[in-house]
């Protein structure tokens, strides 16, 4: 197959605005901003040059510690995208709320406007581990939400939770990270491994939301937004650029 010089160009320009190459705090391992999967839909709204993107999750979407919401991880999404590509009208919309389970954003899910969304980041899997709920329970919930999109020419990206060794002593939280995994793979959606990213930071002790002093914990919280953004633009220019590359 031969891809026309123009698209070919395109391409070149999605995959540079795409690389992983990032500074300070938000210096994140490739092999976690590279894609799995293409993003079609996504893929032909950006080349037209306007992508709505919908995300559905718990209470993490709201940027709970932070300064406020334009701080959160989807606000500096939506700014990170505009930065990467200049003339592209994006827009995010959140739908999410604390102790919101897989089932209730299922409703969410239900009821995303008309016109739809080119672009579901569904947030999942972290009430369920909390609360111990059966790991089947989740899998059916996030099967029937992605069945649905796929159905109504939606993309999706499924995230994972965020790392956290309060969780990790109090709940067997692998079981639903594997249902994620799983279901991404089942559907072929692109699974963003905030979890992993989130325990790289803390480890490099560039950003740890539980052992930074009080003081801090807002201009913390404030970069982890920063960085997650940063991290899930990346991942979504890699599969935009992948749906280039298959597209026939």
């Amino acid at each position: 197959m031969r891809i026309p010089c123009a698209a070919l160009l395109g391409l070149m320009l999605l995959a540079t605005a795409a690389s992983p190459v990032q500074a300070g705090p938000c210096d994140a391992p490739a092999e976690w901003l590279d894609s799995d999967a293409p993003l079609p839909i996504t893929a032909e709204a950006v080349r037209e040059g306007a992508l709505r993107i919908l995300v559905v999750g718990s209470a993490s979407v709201l940027g709970p510690g932070s300064s406020g919401p334009a701080a959160a991880w989807p606000a500096r999404l939506e700014a990170r995208l505009r930065a990467l590509r200049p003339g592209l009208r994006v827009e995010v919309a959140v739908r999410g709320g604390r102790g919101l389970t897989a089932a209730d954003m299922l409703t969410l899910l239900d009821a995303a406007a008309n016109p739809p969304p080119h672009l579901v980041i569904w947030q999942a899997g972290t009430v369920e581990a909390a609360r111990g709920v059966d790991t089947d329970w989740l899998a059916t919930r996030l099967d029937a939400g992605l069945t649905k999109l796929g159905e109504r020419g939606i993309d999706a990206v499924l995230m994972d939770q965020q790392f956290s060794r309060f969780m990790r002593a109090n709940a067997d939280i692998e079981p639903y990270r594997a249902v994620l995994r799983i279901a991404a793979a089942t559907h072929g959606v692109p699974l963003f491994n905030r979890y992993e990213l989130m325990q790289h930071w803390a480890d490099n002790e560039s950003i740890d939301l539980e052992r930074t002093p009080r003081e801090g914990r807002v201009a913390a919280a404030d970069r982890l937004g920063e960085c997650l953004g940063q991290s899930l633009a990346a991942l979504i220019l890699d599969a935009v650029a992948d749906a280039l590359v298959t597209r026939p």
